[in-house]
């Protein structure tokens, strides 16, 4: 098979087919946020449909992302990245996130 693609774009593409059929295998630990510009922005991964979304940490459509994870599921490991985010970059409003988060409902009845 001759590809121009690179090897991490090609396992990226696997990884999106398998998530597709409902299977899902993770090896290692995975983390739903990859946070970007001093917690300004962030990568929210979710791992039912495979997407990754970039979007302001302070924007609806953060707020709707980890709603919609946090209902199938995955609030808990959520909650805990957003809090080891806090505590290891204090100086960049992840506990204010965290909070906002919580008001409005993104974590279900807490």
């Amino acid at each position: 098979m001759a590809s121009n693609t690179s090897k991490t774009a090609r396992a990226s593409v696997r990884a999106g087919q398998a998530g597709q059929g409902g299977g899902l295998s993770v090896l290692g630990e995975f983390k739903y946020l990859i946070p970007l510009n001093n917690g300004k922005h962030a990568y929210i991964r979710n791992l039912t449909t495979g997407k990754t979304v970039h979007c302001a940490t302070d924007s609806e459509r953060f707020d709707t992302e980890i709603k919609v994870l946090a209902e199938a599921g995955h609030g808990e490991k959520i909650r805990a990245e957003l809090d080891q985010f806090a505590e290891t970059f204090p100086d960049q409003a992840w506990a204010d996130t965290t909070k906002r988060l919580v008001d409005a409902g993104a974590f279900g009845g807490e």
